[in-house]
């Protein structure tokens, strides 16, 4: 058998050798150097197509932003979406024992950001990407964009009270969401991303409050179609923590769909040269058209 972390290597240096793809246009959400959404047109220059939302992962972390989605926001364009990759606010440097590093995450800047994007896109994409339908929105996210993707469309289900809560459920098509961070008991359990959910939420103090204002496992059931694509072999988020989600789920009496994909880690699903990628394109067209 492979060794796994030989694996994770070598799927993640695939993923992130491909040079970035520069987006057809930038547009602004907010104030803040981070609120930026960069469109990618679809390349067979069709009109009225669905609009994809990519939400980028990284841990919620600062070092990683939209830059590595690139090539596979244009791998989505080059299959005939309209395609809206949303940058966001993420964790600061500070000081930890035994040096600097990233913290995951900004409460509640975090949030304010995608719940601004997302409420922003359609009249954006109709100025800056007239090829799109606004009607017809299907969100994404790896990892823990696959996290605020799952969030994004569970906001008319946040405890009353909530900044982001909506009145009624958002206007999506679905989501597909890529190894999410989708149940954070049991990511707090497997240590996913080193600490990544409770540095998120602030640290342990606040972990049980704000879980309730920001656990997709929490926010249930949504009422919007929904679809995990799940690598087995992942040990970076490992298939545990989608399968707790897809139970909480049922429990909740909301049917959500699993595709686990046999040999495949955490990074093929957003490689453009991995058959991984190629599911996840075809489980977002099925919810798009």
């Amino acid at each position: 058998m492979p060794d796994p972390v030989a694996r994770d290597a070598a799927e993640e240096e695939s993923a992130f050798s491909h040079p970035a793809v520069a987006p057809d246009v930038s547009v602004a959400y907010g104030e803040h150097p981070d609120h930026v959404v960069d469109f990618y047109a679809p390349r067979g220059g069709e009109d009225g197509v669905p609009l994809v939302v990519v939400l980028h992962g990284g841990a919620w972390r600062a070092p990683y932003d939209r830059q590595h989605v690139t090539p596979f926001a244009d791998y989505l364009a080059r299959r005939g979406l309209a395609v809206a990759s949303v940058e966001y606010r993420r964790g600061r440097e500070i000081p930890q024992q035994g040096g600097a590093g990233p913290v995951a995450g900004r409460w509640p800047d975090t949030f304010d950001d995608v719940a601004a994007a997302m409420d922003a896109l359609p009249d954006l994409a109709r100025e800056a990407l007239p090829q799109a339908d606004p009607r017809r929105i299907v969100v994404t996210g790896h990892s823990a964009g696959g996290h605020l993707a799952l969030w994004a469309a569970a906001r008319h289900v946040l405890p009353a009270g909530s900044r982001w809560r909506l009145p009624a459920p958002p206007a999506l098509r679905g989501v597909v969401a890529l190894a999410p961070i989708a149940d954070f008991a049991r990511a707090v359990e497997l240590d996913v991303c080193g600490g990544a959910v409770s540095q998120l939420l602030g640290g342990e103090d606040e972990f049980e409050a704000r879980s309730a204002y920001a656990d997709p496992a929490a926010l249930l059931p949504t009422g919007i179609a929904t679809v995990i694509v799940q690598g087995r072999e992942d040990i970076v988020v490992p298939a545990a923590v989608a399968e707790a989600f897809v139970d909480a789920a049922a429990k909740a009496g909301e049917t959500v769909g699993l595709t686990l994909l046999e040999e495949v880690g955490h990074f093929p699903l957003i490689d453009p040269a991995a058959d991984a990628c190629a599911v996840v394109a075809e489980e977002i067209a099925q919810l798009a058209w």
